[in-house]
């Protein structure tokens, strides 16, 4: 009975929803909404002053947040970089900060800034530097303190100069890494041309070529008052910074010749089909093109319009032609990139399966040419217009946009409201202007073709489109032999005068590292490691105990992926237990054991006091340090610091053996003496590892007899079996 009761109760309430949707209001359509107009928009006024120095500040409060940023504009570039010396303005622009200060290293300065939770970058790009920092409110004065010191008294240690040395050449070693990268790359120094400062490569040879004078020099140019504009903005009173700020730069009256303007682009594109042989990619990638023009042209609304049009998203042309009908390619795209003081470029770019490298290209050619022979349509105008025009309120969500816009206006000389006036121009672009814009400027004739994959994939020629292929040489230039590496350059030989400076410089290498007492004092000296050792295509982590008893017994534990291996000598003898259980080492293994001993820091920065060892300086600041028994090796200092940058020697390997370069930075002390935590080594021009130290341990009682002890050696179960690793002793050395 209460069954069917508890049946009538769900029945009728389900009988009176039924009946309650039956009397629903009917929604009207979407189509059928109105929407009051949006409220005009509000935009912040930053407060422009300039400083007694010249230096020109914009100020703009935002007091939602307790934070505070800024960045100083400098009116510098790799444009002005010299022509053999090419990569000194991003060198400058990078050891500014990681060089640090007159009276704290950049590795201090990060602590400090790490500890308050704030940021100070610096960088310089191709028409301009920054000079940037972000903090919390509270440590606003110790961070533009700290910013102060960067801006207007950079140190330029030779240790992160060396560093940033190695790893710009690193990056030459990895470039043609990345086929789409390459592409990129040679399209923009194609179409701006190779000898020109828009389409430089940096080569070894260039970098070879900078010392640290030369980013001294670079930064004297262009950073002081009157070439720079600071923004800051965030948690503030106007009147209050303002007299910080005079007060904080008021005494830097540094100046220079006005900056001369940058050079100008000279049309050099040879139009044609440029092909780059990558025979390890599956895929083409390709860029199309020429050279675009800047953004306060006239026609430029209408031009971003048009490549929205043919490239801009999922609705585009190109992309309903070449992905979604053909399914040739996963992603493509066009854009027409302007600048704000010269060319940019206009660029259709993507990837496509190698066997349709020619289809893809040939479908370019003819949405082109569609779109220069008809009006597109009212639906595809509305679409691209709506695209750009949404995008424009992402100028103006957050006060920090708006200071940078209007400084970055006032920098290219343009007018403050220029924003305002392209987002007019856009709403007023027509079907008849994209059309007359795409006739004048999408001209066939003048595109370069560029396409980086494995021609003998592809299913058709190149040939095939109707152009000459011009090959694109991928090799990178080693430098001269003379300059192939600065680890043995040309002996000077000794002579008093060498002999004293050597041996002066030296000393102040020992005062610099906590002394020559403590320094003569070091008996033996252990370091944990994590390396990481970089081979063709791949690395590989390791972790490592090296472990020294002066004068020259030797140990090195290193723990691989996949086995453990040690090697130890006391200078006369000794063995390597590794795969292949113990063995003797061989003479050649043994020298190289030697040299690791040789180079030791500690001892080596005591070179003056060995009867068997000369000392000789060889010029900015390279000090040549030899041993009787045939070691040489070259020491690099900053010679206002003392600090020792690198070290540079021949590795015993083969005829000629092999230049290394071990970049030192990261320096700390250790029970009274500096030693670094940090570096990276180079063999023959490319980056061969990287050493992270965990752990110094100085006079801990190591003796010859434990450091002796082999250890047992356990043959993993590994199928297949991996290939016998070189011993350590063949390598280039990690320890200091």
């Amino acid at each position: 009975m209460k069954a069917f009761i508890v049946s009538l109760f769900l029945c009728a309430g389900f009988a009176g929803a039924q009946t309650e949707v039956r009397r629903a209001t009917v929604l009207p359509s979407y189509k059928d909404l109105k929407y009051p107009p949006l409220p005009p928009l509000k935009v912040p006024e930053p407060a422009e002053v300039t400083l007694s120095n010249g230096m020109k500040v914009l100020l703009l409060e935002d007091h939602e947040l307790p934070l505070v940023s800024g960045a100083a504009l400098i009116r510098t570039g790799n444009l002005f970089d010299p022509s053999d010396k090419k990569g000194l303005a991003g060198l400058t622009g990078e050891v500014l900060r990681s060089g640090g200060t007159r009276l704290k290293t950049g590795d201090q300065l990060d602590q400090d800034l790490e500890n308050v939770a704030a940021s100070i970058e610096s960088q310089i790009g191709e028409s301009s530097g920054t000079l940037s920092f972000s903090c919390l409110k509270d440590n606003t004065d110790q961070v533009l303190g700290i910013f102060h010191d960067l801006l207007t008294g950079p140190e330029f240690r030779q240790d992160k100069v060396e560093l940033a040395l190695t790893q710009t050449r690193s990056g030459i070693s990895r470039r043609n890494d990345d086929p789409d990268g390459i592409a990129e790359r040679e399209f923009s120094d194609i179409v701006y041309g190779r000898d020109t400062p828009y389409g430089w490569q940096i080569e070894y040879a260039d970098i070879n070529n900078i010392r640290r004078v030369d980013l001294v020099t670079f930064y004297r140019r262009y950073y002081f008052p009157a070439n720079i504009t600071l923004e800051i903005y965030g948690d503030f009173s106007t009147a209050e910074l303002k007299a910080k700020l005079e007060k904080l730069f008021g005494d830097w009256r540094y100046t220079q010749p006005p900056v001369p303007p940058f050079p100008k682009v000279i049309d050099k594109a040879t139009p044609g089909v440029y092909l780059a042989s990558k025979d390890d990619t599956t895929q083409t990638f390709f860029q199309v093109g020429e050279l675009g023009g800047e953004l306060r042209d006239k026609d430029y609304p209408a031009l971003a319009v048009a490549a929205e049009i043919l490239g801009g998203g999922f609705s585009s042309r190109l992309f309903r032609s070449v992905r979604t009908q053909h399914g040739w390619a996963y992603n493509i795209s066009a854009s027409w990139n302007a600048n704000y003081d010269h060319p940019g470029t206009f660029v259709i770019s993507g990837s496509t399966q190698s066997v349709h490298t020619v289809d893809t290209l040939k479908a370019v050619g003819e949405e082109l040419e569609k779109i220069r022979s008809a009006e597109v349509t009212d639906q595809e105008l509305g679409t691209a217009k709506d695209t750009v025009l949404n995008g424009f309120v992402f100028n103006f969500d957050r006060p920090s946009k708006t200071i940078n816009r209007l400084m970055v206006y006032q920098y290219y000389g343009y007018p403050k409201d220029f924003i305002f006036q392209y987002q007019k121009a856009i709403a007023a672009v027509t079907k008849a202007d994209v059309l007359r814009v795409a006739q004048k400027y999408f001209q066939p004739k003048n595109l370069s073709y560029v396409a980086v994959g494995n021609p003998k994939d592809f299913g058709t020629p190149l040939a095939s489109l109707g152009m000459k292929v011009e090959p694109i040489d991928l090799t990178i230039p080693e430098p001269k032999s003379e300059t192939k590496s600065e680890a043995q350059p040309e002996t000077r030989p000794p002579d008093t005068a060498s002999l004293a400076k050597g041996k002066e410089l030296l000393q102040h290498v020992q005062q610099a590292l906590g002394g020559a007492d403590k320094l003569a004092a070091v008996k033996d000296l252990q370091f944990h490691a994590d390396l990481e050792v970089f081979t063709p295509g791949a690395s590989m982590k390791v972790k490592q105990t090296n472990s020294f008893i002066a004068p020259s017994t030797v140990r090195q534990d290193n723990e691989l992926p996949f086995l453990k291996q040690s090697v130890y000598s006391d200078g006369k003898s000794g063995w390597l237990a590794g795969m292949q259980g113990v063995q003797n080492l061989a003479p050649p293994v043994l020298k190289q054991i030697h040299g690791e001993a040789f180079r030791e820091l500690p001892s080596l920065a005591m070179s003056d006091r060995d009867a068997d060892r000369t000392v000789n300086y060889v010029g900015d600041g390279v000090i040549e340090i030899s041993s009787q028994n045939g070691e040489k090796v070259r020491l690099t200092v900053d010679e206002k610091t003392g600090i020792p940058a690198k070290l540079t020697y021949q590795q015993s390997a083969g005829e000629g053996g092999t230049a290394v370069e071990q970049v030192f930075s990261d320096w700390r002390d250790v029970n009274g003496i500096r030693l670094p935590f940090q570096w990276t080594v180079m063999q023959a021009g490319k980056k061969f590892s990287g050493a992270t130290v965990q752990e110094y341990k100085i006079n801990s009682g190591l003796t010859p007899e434990t450091l002796g002890q082999k250890p047992a050696i356990s043959m993993p179960a590994m199928s297949p079996k991996p290939p016998t690793p070189k011993p350590p002793a063949s390598q280039p050395p990690a320890q200091p």
